[in-house]
């Protein structure tokens, strides 16, 4: 992956025994990057508004709202944020890691933890804690460390048979030809390529697909543009469509989601 300029420095605090959880926030402004770095704490990252992307070991993982992305200690990993995004990240320390996978996963996260990241980030809290913010980040630790590993939000492959598929929808996410129509891009079959999807990605083309116009039309919907337009050029027939499987998927409108990035 290709990381742009500016660079921007990777976070210098340093967990300690007497603060073995440690929450702080970033406005990322567009096309920049943290650059490659290790740290010897867990790290979750959430966006609150935008796609944070991260690339660990040559893979791309992807946290849009509602999924955050857990990277294990000493893991290098970079991220990128194309189009800005405001995230979050609690860094995790000592024996409270061991009950967190120890694989870079997307995390999907719940009411519950989203309500408590939205307090730490409308109120900071810096160490050391007082009783009652110690308990709300044990809390908070506990929650994510059941919450379901996904692999990651937006998987990708290098299949031969795939990837030109899949590179054809990143650029058009809007394009709507059948199955059989894309097969035909890669010179194979319907039954073959949903064959491979399900091996590579761990789901189906359109769910894959429906998870691109997610990502896409989130910074679309941030730079104000109106609904019925985004919702157009993701390839849906109409608005309400749009609003059906956006408010499905994340959990509110697009017009609430609009409203929640501005706050």
């Amino acid at each position: 992956m290709a990381f742009p300029s500016p660079e921007l420095v990777a976070p210098s605090f340093k967990p300690g025994p007497h603060t073995p959880v440690f929450f702080r926030t970033a406005c990322v402004p567009d096309n920049s990057a943290y650059p490659a770095h290790t740290h010897a704490w867990g790290e979750f990252v959430y966006s609150f508004s935008g796609v944070m992307e991260v690339c660990v070991e040559g893979k791309t993982y992807l946290a849009p709202p509602r999924y955050g992305l857990w990277l294990p200690a000493n893991q290098e990993h970079q991220g990128l944020s194309r189009y800005g995004s405001v995230h979050g990240s609690l860094y995790i320390s000592g024996e409270l890691m061991h009950s967190f996978p120890d694989q870079p996963c997307a995390l999907h996260v719940s009411p519950l933890v989203c309500a408590l990241l939205s307090h730490l980030r409308e109120h900071p809290i810096t160490p050391p804690y007082s009783d009652q913010q110690a308990r709300m980040l044990r809390v908070l630790v506990d929650q994510l460390s059941s919450s379901a590993p996904l692999d990651t939000y937006l998987p990708t492959s290098q299949d031969p048979m795939l990837a030109p598929v899949l590179a054809l929808l990143e650029r058009q996410p809007g394009d709507n030809r059948p199955l059989d129509q894309l097969a035909a891009l890669s010179h194979t079959t319907e039954r073959t390529l949903m064959r491979r999807a399900r091996r590579e990605l761990g789901m189906s083309i359109a769910d894959w697909k429906q998870r691109l116009r997610l990502v896409k039309a989130m910074p679309r919907l941030e730079a104000g543009e109106k609904v019925e337009s985004v919702a157009l050029g993701l390839g849906y027939s109409s608005a309400s469509a749009f609003i059906a499987m956006f408010k499905r998927h994340i959990g509110v409108t697009p017009d609430e989601f609009r409203r929640r990035f501005k706050t």
